[in-house]
């Protein structure tokens, strides 16, 4: 066979069967600019490369409608170290797709689960739901993603079709909303999990800390296939969160004051978002002092750390911007900052967003002449975002160097030293750790 038609051969299968999956095997980024290499491989080269090629599709075809045995990390029990299973992951029924997992990152809310405090937490799960991956197949009637595509699972779905999606007026979607929430799937009310025929509940709908997971079709966002997966797996909760409490919820103007509190990879994308909406004062309320020189990276334009101060922050944010800010934003979850945050936002037309995630039970409250006098007190969930529109452009965004992803990244681990991981997000000395599967 001639080189040409090697190459044609070589670069049209892989374009058939592959054309959504990163390889390695061609460093050229396209199929014409890999051409010419390919046609100076040697014939045993060629014969190598293709037959991993075959190889690859045969494995994905042949696993499709059988069970896969993976490896997970699965939360036995609240407050004890994650454990690394061999797990059983079941086929998609009707409506489901089945995730292979690239990239999975840690959040604060798959700690606050892991602690017990959680009032929608069941154990045994697994946890995780910022990542990455690519199909590896599709139940019955799911029409718009297909095997090999490159897809963000997504907790907060988007069917297009129930009350709140067709309202135009909130992204919370509840079509599975009553299966995500106690750990199952909505076609019959089990989970796709088992070890040793026993089964692990889902967790927010998503169960990224596994090398494959069930998913609804609803929750997944398909997206650019160039895409690196390490990167755009943050875009599945944290940052979207923060950028969209900004441009979605909050809508802060130009030239506007602005107080965060809490510079977390939230706080910090809030910080991102309000440098980009044109924000002439952005004020980072922390008492971590080490965070102040990065938040100064995100667009954070002065700091205020409460230690330093013998009444509340409230007040002393009040004096600071002469009457109050145009915009504040509690990243945290602490209902006393919540109140503090409302308190800091000018009496007229002052907004405060709650972002942070508060512990069961807790009630937030202020003095009614706080809103009598015209401030607003509102709260988000993903930033407003709906998960299968937007998650792609946010995808497109970082591919256009217009959001940033690459510097919530501290620290990068594997799978099986997931548990080291948490202790650092929980010692608050990291933001993002990404886990490679």
């Amino acid at each position: 066979m001639r080189p040409s038609a090697r190459c044609r051969l070589l670069m049209g299968g892989y374009n058939h069967v592959f054309s959504n999956s990163r390889s390695s095997l061609f460093s050229s980024p396209s199929p014409s600019s890999a051409c010419p290499a390919a046609v100076e491989l040697e014939s045993s080269n060629f014969s190598l490369l293709f037959s991993r090629l075959v190889r690859r599709a045969y494995s994905s075809f042949n696993t499709q409608g059988k069970t896969i045995t993976c490896k997970a990390a699965v939360a036995y029990e609240p407050s004890k170290p994650l454990q690394i299973e061999n797990i059983q992951v079941a086929p998609p029924k009707r409506g489901e797709v089945r995730v292979k997992i690239v990239n999975t990152a840690l959040c604060h809310t798959d700690f606050y689960t892991l602690s017990g405090k959680d009032p929608e937490g069941l154990f045994p799960c697994i946890l995780g739901h910022e990542a990455a991956g690519i199909v590896e197949s599709v139940g019955e009637d799911v029409t718009e993603i297909k095997p090999g595509d490159h897809v963000i699972p997504c907790y907060q779905a988007e069917c297009r079709e129930c009350k709140a999606c067709t309202s135009g007026k909130t992204n919370l979607c509840g079509k599975v909303r009553s299966a995500t929430g106690v750990g199952v799937m909505l076609a019959d009310k089990k989970p796709r999990f088992f070890v040793n025929g026993k089964p692990i509940y889902h967790f927010m709908g998503t169960s990224t800390f596994s090398e494959y997971t069930v998913v609804h079709d609803v929750s997944l966002a398909k997206i650019n296939p160039a895409a690196p997966l390490d990167k755009v797996c943050l875009l599945g909760c944290g940052i979207p969160t923060g950028l969209g409490a900004v441009f979605n919820t909050a809508k802060v103007e130009p030239g506007t004051t602005v107080a965060v509190f809490g510079l977390g990879t939230v706080g910090l994308a809030v910080c991102e978002g309000a440098k980009k909406a044109g924000a002439r004062r952005i004020i980072g309320i922390d008492t971590n002092v080490s965070k102040f020189d990065l938040a100064k990276e995100f667009g954070a334009t002065e700091f205020i750390n409460p230690k330093d101060h013998d009444r509340p922050i409230q007040q002393v944010i009040v004096e600071l911007t002469d009457g109050g800010v145009d915009y504040s934003f509690e990243c945290i979850g602490n209902v006393n900052v919540m109140r503090a945050a409302l308190e800091s936002c000018i009496k007229g037309w002052g907004t405060s967003v709650i972002v942070g995630v508060a512990a069961a039970g807790e009630e937030i409250s202020t003095r009614p002449f706080q809103l009598v006098t015209g401030r607003v007190w509102k709260g988000t969930a993903f930033g407003g975002y709906k998960s299968r529109t937007d998650v792609p452009k946010l995808v497109d965004s970082y591919m256009n160097q217009e959001i940033k992803l690459d510097e919530y990244i501290t620290h990068n681990f594997k799978l099986d030293d997931i548990n080291h991981a948490f202790e650092l997000l929980e010692a608050g000395k990291c933001l993002r750790a990404v886990i490679h599967m």
